[in-house]
């Protein structure tokens, strides 16, 4: 199902506020579903948490006033949602390593099963990471400056680079000392 503002069930009272948010959802959806997928497994729980995060970021757009990015914006909500369901109940162990069923287009069979592969095991890796080093690395991932990370998360600075230090270690520690 695509998220728009007419899926959310609210009257748009203000036809600015709907094409922000139509805007935001354009810019961020791929970003979003990436985050989802970090943290649900199974396809419909993901589906899921991507509405939530909508849904949220729907009902807090008119209380937006540019204090920090937009983006930031964003992903701090997509976190404190994730985070809340994510914590609301364990996940069975097998799901933790159950493979993912992301695409990856690539030129050739041999490089999508390569980059696949690759990316299962950084995926199952990172899923496997302490949630505080985790989110760090996320949000990372995503492209974000340590400044808005540190935002998002709602940390300093000289906390995200710690944590992304640690997460780093570990992860080659995973990864068999690969970078």
């Amino acid at each position: 199902m695509v998220m728009t503002a007419a899926t959310l069930e609210q009257p748009v009272a203000d036809p600015a506020l709907d094409a922000r948010f139509r805007e935001l959802l354009e810019r961020y959806r791929a970003a979003i579903l990436r985050l989802a997928a970090s943290y649900e497994h199974n396809r419909a729980d993901r589906e899921d948490l991507v509405q939530d995060i909508w849904l949220a970021v729907w009902r807090a757009l008119s209380s937006f006033r540019g204090q920090c990015s937009e983006r930031t914006y964003v992903y701090r909500i997509a976190h404190n949602r994730a985070i809340t369901r994510r914590s609301r109940r364990r996940p069975a162990a097998e799901e933790i390593e159950a493979a993912q069923d992301l695409p990856d287009p690539a030129p050739t069979a041999e490089q999508a099963t390569q980059r696949a592969d690759d990316r299962e095991r950084l995926l199952a890796a990172v899923r496997r990471l302490p949630p505080v080093q985790r989110e760090v690395v996320l949000l990372v991932l995503e492209g974000l400056p340590q400044r808005e990370v540190a935002d998002v998360l709602g940390i300093t600075e000289a906390n995200v680079a710690v944590r992304m230090s640690r997460a780093r270690a570990e992860l080659t520690r995973r990864l068999g000392g690969e970078p």
